[in-house]
């Protein structure tokens, strides 16, 4: 069906682009076009709703679709600069603000938390329902995780070319402390690690916790974290860890190729860098196959797998887990030290929907929903910020990375969207040196209603607004 309604979205595309149905003009309606291409009508609905998030079609109340002028092709954002030093790490205040205001009355573009219209809600209650009936099962500790959630983690990771035994396997309280346990099983506090730029804020907090300092590697907004960067680190710092997330990177959703991928892991491994890789948005691809994760071309047992469900089945569980390889008993102890084990109920649950197939049915739905959600927001984008505006196209996940022209503060948009209750992150939080100033991540894991929409319009009119120099005093 997925492939079908694409294929309808696609031939009416063209002829708008042939100017068959011109801008303005409602096209024919569903029955009729049901008739046109021999399909059923939701598959010609599926086919409208891919063709507006593409910006190709309106609807209109009560009187269907109507054809609009496609917004501009944005260019994508530009890739930093070598950085020349590393630096102490400090996380920012805004990070702690954005996520308290998402639970308020702020219109949520700035955290990348998948909307709970988008998660398995009712499978998810309905396992945890089943484990909280194990008994004493849901009562003990759990170190280093359940049998049967590490099993189903271990069967997961070999359909994507990691084969590894459940004793491989810690569960972890998210990604997050995954990547902590990681960093203290590889560094001591002052050491140098190298990042992505930008980078998740979160990846920079977990650094500052262990106390480590950090060199920032440019990011190309497609390609991924620059090798050629990477290699001059190496050759004049004497780095002890490398955090990378190949697949669907936050902020910008670059996915690597597999040949740079087999590139990094050969490169750290010949230098004796272990690579923490951060997967957890490589379930969430738009199109084609899963993409593999670095892990899969690491002959020397030098990467450290670390994911979590956050960004899928749920970021409240707090439920993910790591493949240290041969750091486990390091990994472990600093675990132990720390919380001495994950939640058990949490785990029971989702290898029960693991078990039952249902992760999957679920996933296929998500990817389109993201998918959609993402290219909607780029629109939008597109149709209301000023020119000079550059956006990211991310191959999976849902954030976008949007880079504003020059001499336009994202910070200062950041301030003004939030007296208007809209929130955003804006890029300075994505560096340890102020970097980014004119950027923002906006996030598109929301379904697209009139609120969000009329939020973008507000958001671009702002930075419009911060272009041309317009007080806010004046509105």
């Amino acid at each position: 069906m997925g492939m079908l309604y694409n294929q309808v979205a696609d031939q009416l595309q063209a002829l708008i682009l042939d100017g068959v149905y011109r801008e303005g003009e409602r096209v024919p309606g569903v029955r009729v076009l049901s008739r046109q291409f021999g399909v059923s009508i939701s598959t010609v609905l599926q086919a409208h709703q891919t063709l507006e998030a593409r910006g190709y079609l309106q609807a209109r109340e009560r009187s269907g679709y109507f054809v609009r002028r496609p917004a501009r092709d944005l260019p994508e954002p530009r890739m930093t600069e070598q950085r020349s030093r590393p630096v102490p790490v400090s996380a920012r205040e805004m990070t702690l603000d954005l996520c308290a205001d998402e639970q308020k009355r702020m219109v949520p573009l700035a955290t990348a938390i998948p909307h709970p219209d988008y998660l398995p809600v009712r499978q998810i209650q309905q396992s945890t329902l089943w484990a909280a009936r194990r008994g004493l099962e849901t009562l003990d500790y759990a170190f280093p995780g359940k049998e049967s959630f590490r099993r189903q983690i271990a069967q997961r990771m070999a359909t994507i070319g990691v084969p590894v035994a459940p004793d491989d396997v810690l569960a972890t309280n998210g990604a997050q402390e995954a990547i902590i346990l990681a960093l203290r099983a590889v560094t001591q506090p002052g050491d140098i690690v190298a990042v992505e730029s930008p980078s998740f804020p979160g990846i920079l907090q977990a650094l500052e916790v262990v106390g480590l300092r950090v060199i920032e590697i440019p990011t190309h907004p497609s390609d991924g974290i620059s090798l050629e960067g990477l290699q001059l680190a190496l050759e004049q710092w004497p780095l002890k860890a490398c955090v990378v997330v190949p697949n669907h990177s936050n902020p910008m959703g670059a996915r690597m190729s597999d040949e740079r991928k087999q590139q990094l892991v050969s490169m750290l491994a010949a230098a004796g860098v272990p690579l923490i890789e951060d997967d957890i948005y490589g379930d969430l691809f738009h199109t084609g196959e899963r993409p593999r994760p670095a892990k899969a071309f690491d002959q020397a047992d030098n990467v450290i797998y670390c994911s979590s469900f956050s960004k899928t089945i749920s970021p409240g569980l707090r439920l993910g887990w790591m493949i240290p390889g041969r750091h486990m008993a390091a990994a472990r102890q600093h675990k132990y030290f720390v919380n001495l084990a994950t939640s058990t109920i949490p785990q029971l649950a989702v290898a029960h929907f693991l078990e039952q197939g249902g992760y999957d049915r679920y996933l296929r739905s998500a990817r389109q929903h993201y998918k959609e959600s993402t290219d909607r927001l780029r629109s939008a984008i597109a149709r209301t910020f000023p020119e000079g505006t550059a956006v990211s196209r991310p191959q999976g996940g849902f954030v976008l990375w949007v880079q504003l022209p020059e001499g336009v503060s994202g910070t200062e948009v950041y301030q003004r969207a939030r007296r208007e209750n809209i929130n955003v992150a804006p890029g300075r939080m994505f560096s340890t040196a102020n970097k980014f100033d004119n950027c923002l991540r906006l996030n598109g894991g929301n379904p697209w209603t009139g609120r969000i929409e009329a939020a973008v319009d507000r958001l671009g009119a702002i930075a419009r607004e911060v272009q041309s120099g317009v007080s806010p005093d004046r509105f």
